[in-house]
This record gives structure tokens, C-alpha cells and sequence, in this order.
């Protein structure tokens, strides 16, 4: 269990459990190796949640205008590039990518943190913006979530978010041009900021070649390109572009694959009618999607890519094809749960991976599934419970995976147990301690996640070795009562 904040109360343990996943994927990015990883991950996110709450406090006691601050996503992302640059000083940049290191130390570094007019465009818009609507942009532009989970994270109606977020990205390429012209801008960039808000006010006006020209040579005036066009494609590359900074375009490909894996992209869909799974034609429109959002990202403007890309080295390389010695898909811990002392009497706060009866949730689903069934812990009745082992990622001597199990009676405690059919032998868990004895392991419920509700689930994942072969377990068990496969 990563050493994370204590929630404040149910909801923001579900908003902690939502927020994890990008920080570590980020931190990953960032680092040097999984455990590095983790640790600038949990440093970052404690770092991001005191913000987050000091902004809160801070809003409460203004009067007038609010003061800008980020949704809390790209906000704890801040806080791992922060944190970064603090361990580059601090003696232990030795931890870190080494392009990030030399980024860290450049000129590119400095505009994340410089004058409010020189930081990046992107950045100042989405402050700019009311809390909830830039919320919604990030979570559907960069986390490439489909909108009606979107919409079931922020409390908005399923059947309009669709315009509501029409609407933010225009509310969103306005403050970008106001933006855009407070900047200070040498004479000639000046010249062709008129001509630039017309030509991006429509999708399908050409660019003058004059301006073109200036556009491959000027960052500046490529960002606002990217952020005046929000139906161009280059909108997701402009955001993190603009609010992470080093490592922006890797992100982005890391959460469009995660994106995929959520939503199962190639398996067969239920026919349409009764039974037929709702989010069938969001899933579609989302696969359509990330294939125009990789095809922008190939062709978005060469200056633009340039100033998101690592200095000395290229982003995309980064996600697409790992440097010798260091493995992209490294090991990430899954999204931590959480349980607070207001919520163990009531059904715990929904993730992503409980929400849905598909099991699409914030974590990559479905490799092998198991349903079983046993007898209460006390010995009374049978009853039903079903078995999901997740394999998350694998790498050549190694793998990550989650095991979720629902329970139709109530626990005060659990202990699952199952078998390793190929030598695997467990590393690292999480949400849960655990214990190996040849092929058999057993995981043992933490304090904060041993109480479960009836029909409630309960979670954890671990990080294991294998050779030669990786089956998946078999005879799960829950505490003591085996847990037969389906079929």
C-alpha cells in the first residue's frame, strides 16, 4: 500500500483511488526504475493533495474573484514534475530519466515556472477556466476517458455532457486567445495574431502559406495554434503539451493504450436490444477516436512537438520503443483502495473498476476471469462469489497483475488464497499482506479494506516473477472455502 494522504471522507477516497493511476504513470515516465518510480509517485502525491486542499481552504475564505488552480489531475502531475526538479537539487536526480535531467536544467524547464505571461498557453487557459469545465476537458481530452464515465465522475447528465463539453472547448480557445495576446510577442509574431485567430476560428479554412511559415518557426505562436483550433486534433497534445511539460506525449500514448485496454477494443460486442452493454457505442466512438488522436499526434506541428519533447531525446520514442535497458511497460502499482471510518458502514465509495458490471474501470481488465462459489466464513450457507485475476502488464521476467473478488455476504475480514501453476513467486502487494509457501499464496486483508459490504467487492495487486511459462493461478479460495473455476 503506497504511504498516501488519509482521505478527508468517502468521496475523496474515491477521487484518491481515480488520481493514483495517472501519477504513477507519469512518475514512471519520470524515473529510472519501478521503485524509483513509486517513491517519487507517493512524494508527488502528497505533495499534490496538500495543494489541492490549501487551494480548497484558500477559496473558501476568499471573497471576488476565485484565484486559478488546476482540476486535480493535471495538478498532482505538476506536483511529480516539482517533485523531480527537487530531487535533481536536492542530490538525487541520479533516480531520474537522464533526458529529464538535462530537461530539468534547460531553458524549457524554466517557462514551467517563470513569469505567468511566459508560461506555455495551454496551461494559462486551463487555469483560466472554472474548476468543473476544465475537469471535464483533461478528463476527456487527455485521459481519453469515454463521456459517460466522465460524466458520472463530475455528476453531470449523461445525455448532454456531449455538448457540455462542445461548449468547454470553446470557452477554452477563447481564454487562449485573450491569452494569446497579453503575451508579450516580438513585433512580427504580433502581425499575424490577427490572421491566426481567424484561420483557427473554422476546421476547414487552409493556412496562409506566409503564416505556415512563421508557424514551423515559432513555438510560441505553434502553441496558439494548437489551443485556437480545439477541433484540429492537436487539442490533447496542446494540454499536456502545456501542462506537464517533459514527457507530454509519452503520457498521452500511455493513457490512449490504457483507454483501449479499458474498454476491451477487438472483443466481440453483445448485439444491440436487451442484455446489449450501453457503453457499446461509446466504446466504439472512443476507438475512432484515439485512431484520429495518434494520427494528429504524427502530424501536429514540428515546433510544437519539439518544445514538448525531452530535451536530447523524443517523447513518442519514450512510450512506442523503450532505450536499451529500461522497459516502458515497467511494473506499476494498481490504484491503491481506500476505506474511510464513515464509510465502512455503507457501501464504500465506486472506482472505475467497480462502477460497471463490464468490469471497464480505471484499471486494465479481463485477461481471465473465474466464477466460484463456497460457504461463509462462520460456516452457515453457501454463497456466491466471483474471482477476476487481471494480468496488467507483463515483461520478460516479470509481471503485475490485480485480483478482484465480489462477495455476496458480508466480511469482516478476508484471506484469498490460489495457486501458481509455473514457479511464479510474489514480489511485491498492495491493499493486502502477503504470504508464499511453494506454489500456494495467500493475501490477508489490510486494517483499512477488511471490512467489505454485501454484494461489495474487495481489491489488491501484486507485482510477481516467472520463467519460462506465466499460466494463469487456479483454486482460489476465500477464507478457507474453495473457490471453484467456471467450466
Amino acid at each position: 500500500m503506497p504511504d498516501l494522504p488519509t482521505p478527508k471522507d468517502a468521496a475523496e477516497a474515491a477521487l484518491f483511488s481515480e488520481c493514483w493511476d495517472a501519477v504513477l504513470s507519469y512518475a514512471d515516465l519520470c524515473t529510472a526504475g519501478s521503485t524509483a518510480a513509486t517513491r517519487l509517485a507517493e512524494e508527488a502525491f502528497a505533495l499534490g493533495i496538500r495543494e489541492a486542499r490549501a487551494a480548497e481552504s484558500a477559496t473558501a475564505r476568499a471573497t471576488g474573484r476565485r484565484s486559478p488552480r488546476l482540476p486535480v489531475i493535471p495538478l498532482l502531475l505538476t506536483a511529480v514534475r516539482t517533485t523531480a526538479a527537487a530531487w535533481e537539487t536536492g542530490g538525487k536526480g541520479h533516480d531520474l530519466d537522464s533526458d529529464l535531467r538535462l530537461w530539468l536544467n534547460s531553458d524549457k524547464a524554466a517557462r514551467y515556472t517563470g513569469p505567468p505571461l511566459s508560461r506555455p498557453l495551454a496551461l494559462r487557459g486551463l487555469r483560466d477556466l472554472q474548476e468543473p469545465d476544465a475537469a471535464l476537458l483533461w478528463l476527456a481530452e487527455v485521459e481519453t476517458l469515454p463521456l459517460t464515465v466522465v460524466a458520472r465522475r463530475l455528476g453531470l447528465d449523461p445525455a448532454v455532457v456531449g455538448d457540455e463539453l462542445a461548449q468547454v472547448r470553446g470557452l477554452f480557445r477563447d481564454r487562449c486567445h485573450r491569452a494569446h495576446l497579453d503575451s508579450p510577442m516580438t513585433a512580427h509574431c504580433r502581425s499575424y495574431a490577427w490572421l491566426l485567430d481567424v484561420v483557427t476560428r473554422s476546421p476547414a479554412t487552409d493556412i496562409p502559406e506566409d503564416l505556415s511559415r512563421h508557424l514551423s518557426r515559432c513555438v510560441n505562436c505553434a502553441e496558439a495554434a494548437a489551443c485556437l483550433r480545439p477541433h484540429g486534433g492537436g487539442l490533447p497534445v496542446a494540454l499536456v503539451g502545456g501542462v506537464i511539460g517533459w514527457g507530454g506525449l509519452a503520457y498521452l500514448e500511455r493513457r490512449r493504450r490504457a483507454a483501449e485496454v479499458r474498454l476491451g477494443v477487438g472483443r466481440p460486442e453483445p448485439a444491440e436490444g436487451d442484455g446489449a452493454d450501453p457503453r457499446a457505442g461509446a466504446q466504439r466512438a472512443r476507438v475512432v477516436r484515439n485512431s484520429l488522436l495518434a494520427a494528429a499526434v504524427m502530424v501536429s506541428l514540428l515546433a510544437l512537438a519539439v518544445s514538448m519533447m525531452p530535451f536530447g531525446g523524443s517523447d513518442t520514442d519514450d512510450s512506442a520503443a523503450a532505450p536499451t535497458g529500461r522497459q516502458t511497460s515497467a511494473p506499476l502499482p494498481s490504484s491503491p483502495v481506500y476505506t474511510t471510518p464513515e464509510a465502512t458502514s455503507s457501501p464504500p465509495p465506486a472506482t472505475e473498476a467497480s462502477e460497471s458490471d463490464g468490469g471497464h474501470g480505471e484499471e486494465p481488465q479481463g485477461t481471465s476471469s473465474a466464477t466460484a462459489s463456497g460457504t461463509s466464513p462462520d460456516g452457515g450457507g453457501p454463497t456466491r462469489c466471483e474471482v477476476a485475476f487481471d494480468l496488467v502488464n507483463q515483461w520478460p521476467d516479470g509481471f503485475q497483475a490485480t485480483i478482484t473478488l465480489t462477495t455476496a455476504e458480508a466480511l469482516d475480514g478476508w484471506r484469498v488464497a490460489w495457486t501458481f501453476a509455473d514457479g511464479q513467486r510474489v514480489g511485491q502487494m498492495w491493499d493486502a499482506t502477503v504470504s508464499q509457501d511453494g506454489s500456494r499464496v495467500t493475501a490477508v486483508a489490510a486494517d483499512y479494506n477488511k471490512a467489505v459490504r454485501a454484494g461489495g467487492t474487495l481489491s489488491f495487486g501484486f507485482l510477481a516473477s516467472w520463467k519460462g511459462r506465466n499460466a494463469p493461478p487456479h483454486d482460489f479460495a476465500l477464507n478457507g472455502r474453495e473457490c471453484a473455476k467456471a467450466g
